[in-house]
């Protein structure tokens, strides 16, 4: 996902296979733990280049297909880290997810006219193997089993999310049901936003 030749293939097989492209999600992301001090250089491009040059590759190569079907619907998986600070210092991870809030914003305020609609969705504190893949992250916590208690500690309902949360938020903002929802945050957190600073 971070290389134009392949976004462009993956465009193009989609088109050959259904004839159009009606959804697009852009669900591509890691997370390496580490502040600004820490993070070294390559890792800091490679978060760039996986969390938010994929969306934008994808957006720039799938936006001019549903412009020409007449509209469409974008959903641009994010996270509340790019509105909070979570606790675990990862820049990397703050950073491109604050930034795809904001390329949703925009993108959804120059296609609203052309029916194409672009929304994110900011999981909270999710279970999902993502997350005992990111880099240091279980460690942080003191281990897995640390891990995920203490996050379902943090949320006001008491447990973490899981995919099918997300999946949801994401199958309505696909849905013609959303038809008139552009450009807007959702946020899919058991409440834990309501407290944090």
């Amino acid at each position: 996902m971070t290389k134009a030749t392949q976004v462009d293939a993956m465009t193009r097989a989609c088109l050959d296979a259904y004839g159009r492209i009606d959804i697009l999600d852009n669900n591509v992301g890691i997370a390496a733990v580490g502040g600004v001090v820490e993070v070294s250089e390559e890792e800091w491009d490679r978060v760039m280049a996986i969390n938010l040059k994929s969306a934008f590759l994808a957006m720039k190569h799938v936006i001019p297909v549903m412009e020409r079907q007449g509209g469409g619907s974008i959903i641009n998986i994010s996270s509340i880290a790019g509105i909070r600070y979570t606790g675990v210092p990862y820049a990397t991870y703050y950073a491109t997810k604050a930034a795809i809030n904001h390329l949703t914003r925009t993108t959804a305020a120059q296609y609203a006219p052309k029916q194409i609609r672009v929304n994110a969705i900011l999981p909270g504190l999710m279970e999902t193997p993502m997350v005992l893949k990111s880099a240091g992250l279980a460690d942080a916590y003191g281990g897995e089993a640390e891990l995920w208690k203490a996050r379902a500690k943090q949320v006001p309902m008491g447990f973490g999310g899981n995919a099918w949360d997300v999946a949801h938020a994401a199958m309505f903002l696909a849905s013609d049901e959303s038809r008139y929802v552009t450009g807007i945050e959702l946020v899919v957190d058991g409440g834990i936003t309501l407290k944090l600073s």
